[in-house]
């Protein structure tokens, strides 16, 4: 089992703060949640809480994955770098490309793009993204992705992307695995079928446990079964290694989680989030090393 810090709603000026102080304490990674806007009135419904209203408050820190990604690459060693969630069809396919694999680049291949088709038609509709066709756009997307980070004169003929032979460089030295996230069935499904890994939202550990059971299920009907597979989990009832024991044994393989509120409540002082990095990795990390 691996632990994996969400920054979620942090300030920005804090991160390069807490990255290395992550990476010298094991945790495998850092987690970026993804929005270019927020607007004040939406017109689709959160769809992750039960009156459809957002987790945050306005005016929260969403800086850009990919270039605070770069830039913490720069003052850590081990740390990897991660998303919950990154919304891919509401990009570019080629600038999606470009950003990941620079970023792979320059962290010495210590990033795993976490993608999600998204829920805010508002921020499609600003983006110019048609939203209706983001799940069919996300598998050609997937797959261009993969033909443009191999550096070779690649070209795609799909019913939504096409292009000619082209090349697109600098191209990660390693192979970069994309995890995919979200509880509805055609997301478990897309995970199942193209990604190395799958991403909870919070869930109980028994809707986890029964979304991996379907997920290997499908796994098996589309013959990718022996190929790597991870997941993220975002735990609502596990907090202790006894009940992080119980999902590694169903199949979890990295936690996400925010440290400082199991002891210091929910806070934004820099120090109190430190503090609770470290008293976690002692806590928790240290009993899965």
């Amino acid at each position: 089992m691996k632990f994996i810090i969400s920054t979620s709603f942090s300030s920005v000026a804090h991160l390069t703060e807490l990255a290395p102080v992550a990476d010298e304490h094991g945790w495998y990674a850092m987690s970026f949640s993804d929005h270019v806007v927020n607007p004040e009135q939406i017109s689709t419904p959160y769809p992750y809480t039960e009156d459809g209203s957002r987790r945050w408050q306005p005016f929260t820190d969403w800086p850009d994955p990919w270039v605070m990604i770069g830039a913490l690459a720069t003052i850590t060693k081990q740390l990897r770098f991660t998303n919950n969630i990154f919304v891919l069809p509401m990009r570019n396919p080629f600038l999606v490309a470009k950003a990941i694999s620079t970023a792979a680049i320059v962290s010495n291949n210590r990033v795993i793009p976490a993608i999600g088709v998204g829920w805010s038609a508002d921020e499609f509709a600003l983006m110019e993204a048609d939203f209706r066709t983001r799940g069919k756009r996300t598998d050609e997307m997937l797959e261009i992705l993969r033909l443009l980070w191999t550096g070779e004169l690649v070209e795609y003929q799909g019913q939504h992307y096409q292009f000619d032979a082209l090349e697109m460089n600098p191209a990660p030295t390693d192979y970069i695995p994309i995890w995919i996230g979200g509880i509805s069935d055609p997301a478990m499904k897309r995970a199942a079928r193209l990604g190395d890994g799958w991403v909870t939202d919070l869930q109980t550990s028994e809707e986890i446990i029964a979304s991996i059971d379907r997920i290997q299920a499908w796994r098996r009907e589309y013959g990718t079964q022996d190929k790597s597979f991870s997941v993220m989990a975002t735990p609502s009832d596990a907090w202790d290694v006894d009940g992080y024991k119980r999902l590694e044994d169903a199949g979890v393989t990295h936690i996400l989680t925010m440290p400082w509120p199991f002891y210091h409540g929910e806070t934004d002082e820099l120090e109190k989030k430190i503090d609770g990095v470290k008293r976690y990795a002692d806590d928790i990390i240290s009993q899965f090393t």
